[in-house]
């Protein structure tokens, strides 16, 4: 049920406020390992105009989403910004995570990240820290899956630090 929970919490957040300025302050970050490719391959999810009002504070200037006009700024801080705030560490090696890109909506925005290659991973680290940059009462919720077994943590500001062991 605790895991149920976990997975509700961020989606109905993420998907029941429209047009209203939400008062939470969450995002799911999702770290599913592809046996296929040997990656782990990431989406964190969060709201437009949290990551919008993140990427102003740390870059300076103006992010719009939904603006074509913004698309080239945006996939130029979003990379630096993603490989700051989140790190991935499978048995006791970090591993390369490349931005693959983005994805949104009216009221979210998903990022998508991949790691470099690696066989049958263990022990997982990672250290998820988006939106800490502008928010005291950040909360993500980060799920991560080896070999469809789900291991399901809440993060709130400023813990950033998750130990998973498969």
């Amino acid at each position: 049920m605790k895991k149920l929970w976990l997975f509700l919490i961020p989606a109905i957040f993420l998907l029941s406020f429209t047009a209203v300025k939400h008062p939470y302050h969450v995002g799911s970050v999702e770290i599913n390992y592809n046996p296929k490719s040997k990656t782990f391959e990431i989406t964190g999810r969060f709201f437009l105009d949290d990551m919008e009002n993140g990427l102003g504070k740390k870059y300076g200037g103006s992010y719009h989403f939904n603006d074509e006009k913004y698309k080239a700024r945006i996939n130029d801080v979003l990379p630096k910004y993603c490989l700051e705030y989140f790190r991935l560490k499978a048995d006791n090696q970090f591993l390369k995570v490349n931005y693959v890109g983005y994805e949104e909506d009216q009221e979210s925005v998903n990022v998508f990240l991949e790691s470099e290659p690696v066989v049958h991973p263990k022990k997982i680290e990672a250290a998820v820290s988006f939106l800490y940059n502008l928010f005291d009462d950040q909360i993500n919720i980060v799920h991560i899956i080896v070999n469809g077994e789900r291991k399901s943590e809440k993060l709130s500001y400023p813990n950033r630090y998750l130990y998973k062991q498969f």
